[in-house]
């Protein structure tokens, strides 16, 4: 029965490893962090400068030289096999990641096969995974150096994998506090030499490139697209969309991130100490991606890991806040959710799960997991012990529903809006943006006497506003929430004697359409009348 059960197990784990492929390759934009690289390299070897590079969706090389020099042989086979060998290598790396996975859970005891091919398949239909496939990423390699590196017996190389990895990419340095932490100095030692081995490798090979990247690029984070956007699920990214001012968010963020660290690392020493150093390991690395400036749904494997563990673990309410991590891990909850979700501290609940999540896992440890036993799961069905699971599951749906009610009372914090944008004249002829009117003529019909008329067109992440303005109103801005700072929206003269605009924002509820005089005298402004709109357009 079990072999059975194991074997259907692996039978979905291909067909979900085929069916992501395939849907990859019929892709336009396939692979294309894997590109990069491979347009990175390919200019390096002619002589041009690796750090220059812009890609045709104006993505550049960002990581350190060393990782030039791992990635160097794919410049040397077809483009078609590169992508092939990479694919087929993610999927091999989704397994090798179960394993210590399924042995964490095991106990550190022979993990079962059929435990093992679930856990591989919870990960191939997760979005990091499948943002690694799509992209053609590193990061899942990254992942499992550093776990099976953290997770390894006494050996004369662990260390050396992190190392590795680091020189990479610098967040799995986390591990090398983590080692001295524990009081690992050796494994410590040789993660930290290997780093700096690496990185003089890379000098000695690669030494324009080497200054160029430890004297400045390291720092331009804004070099990796827009931090604020929903995709960087990281605390940085998260303050970012929360609004703070720009002499605020340096300060705030180093002291989130160092408690964070700080309680992580110290909770996974004793987790260590317990014999759990896969639950150690998966810890540190989630408070990699908290830590981190930028956490792209790709980096985001090690909170997937923490999921399973939890689920895996003894307890209701472990196994819900697992249950809840993977769905927001699997779900992107901000689009699923956005048409349930109304009140804007909701939405953003949803929008920002991910970071959430990880954060209070870090900040809690597990809650003291235990690994799951034969025993433990036979006492949770003992009649004796069945009142105060019901006890449990009640006080996790209590707990999950006074969350939900605490962040419904919530507005939209002050310029916390990261869907907002408002239409220049490159986009005058799209027809989603401007559905007002089309025309000169028309236009002119639609509009009134009033400063401004408008109309909305709500959708399942963001409301659109077009509109047309009169001769008077010389300025237009937009306030997404009480306090937040200003959004101009430009005035475009599509047609004679006509002047149109249109935005988009997260949500209307709190939403202020301000227009005002040359003189700066304020016009008009609409509030209620933007939630009217939006009711008579939902």
């Amino acid at each position: 029965m079990r072999d059975r059960r194991s074997a259907l197990l692996w039978v979905a784990f291909a067909v979900a490893a085929l069916i992501s492929v395939v849907l990859v390759l019929r892709r336009p934009d396939r692979l294309s962090d894997l590109h990069i690289y491979h347009g990175a390299l390919t200019d390096l070897r002619a002589g041009r400068p690796l750090y220059a590079y812009v890609a045709a969706n104006g993505g550049p090389f960002t990581y350190p030289p060393f990782a030039a020099l791992v990635l160097w042989p794919i410049t040397t086979v077809p483009l078609g096999v590169v992508e092939a060998v990479w694919l087929a290598a993610t999927c091999a790396a989704v397994v090798a990641l179960a394993v210590p996975v399924a042995r964490a859970l095991a106990g550190g005891r022979t993990r079962r096969p059929a435990t093992v091919a679930a856990i591989a398949v919870v990960l191939m239909l997760s979005a990091p995974v499948q943002s690694n496939l799509r992209f053609g990423q590193v990061s899942i390699f990254l992942v499992l150096l550093a776990l099976h590196d953290a997770t390894a017996g006494p050996s004369r190389a662990r260390g050396v994998l992190v190392g590795v990895a680091a020189a990479i990419k610098l967040t799995p340095l986390l591990f090398v506090a983590y080692f001295l932490v524990s009081g690992r100095y050796r494994d410590a030692g040789r993660a930290a030499g290997t780093f700096l081995a690496c990185g003089a490798l890379a000098l000695v090979i690669l030494p324009t490139e080497s200054l160029t990247y430890w004297a400045g690029t390291v720092t331009q984070t804004s070099r990796i697209g827009n931090l604020a956007s929903l995709g960087n699920q990281s605390v940085h990214g998260m303050l970012l969309r929360l609004g703070l001012p720009d002499t605020a968010l340096p300060l705030v963020w180093a002291a989130l991130v160092a408690v964070i660290c700080a309680v992580a690392l110290l909770r996974a020493r004793q987790l260590a100490g317990q014999g759990r150093p896969g639950h150690a390991a998966v810890l540190v690395g989630c408070a990699t991606v908290a830590a981190s400036p930028v956490s792209w749904t790709h980096h985001q494997v090690w909170p997937v890991l923490a999921a399973m563990l939890l689920i895996g673990a003894a307890g209701v309410n472990r196994r819900v806040a697992g249950a809840a991590l993977l769905a927001s891990m699997v779900l992107s909850l901000g689009v699923v959710l956005g048409p349930v979700s109304t009140r804007p501290g909701v939405q953003f609940l949803f929008e920002n799960a991910r970071t959430l999540g990880v954060c209070l896992l870090c900040v809690a440890g597990f809650g003291a997991v235990a690994a799951v036993t034969r025993p433990a799961q036979q006492a949770a069905l003992r009649p004796a012990h069945r009142a105060t699971a019901r006890r449990a599951w009640l006080r996790a749906g209590v707990a999950t529903a006074a969350v939900l009610a605490f962040f419904a009372v919530q507005p939209l914090p002050a310029g916390a809006d990261p869907t907002f944008k408002a239409y220049g004249p490159t986009e005058l002829g799209n027809p989603r943006y401007f559905f007002v009117c089309r025309g000169s003529v028309e236009c002119a019909d639609f509009g009134t006497d009033a400063p401004v008329t408008f109309g909305t067109r709500s959708e399942k992440t963001k409301v659109r506003v077009n509109g047309v303005v009169s001769a008077q109103v010389d300025r237009l801005e937009y306030h997404s929430a009480p306090g937040g700072p200003p959004r101009g929206i430009p005035l475009l003269a599509a047609y004679p004697g006509v002047r149109t605009f249109s935005f988009r924002s997260a949500t209307m509820t709190h939403g202020r359409l301000v227009a005002y005089a040359a003189d700066g005298r304020q016009l008009a402004s609409y509030d209620d009348e933007l939630a009217a709109a939006l009711a008579r357009s939902g």
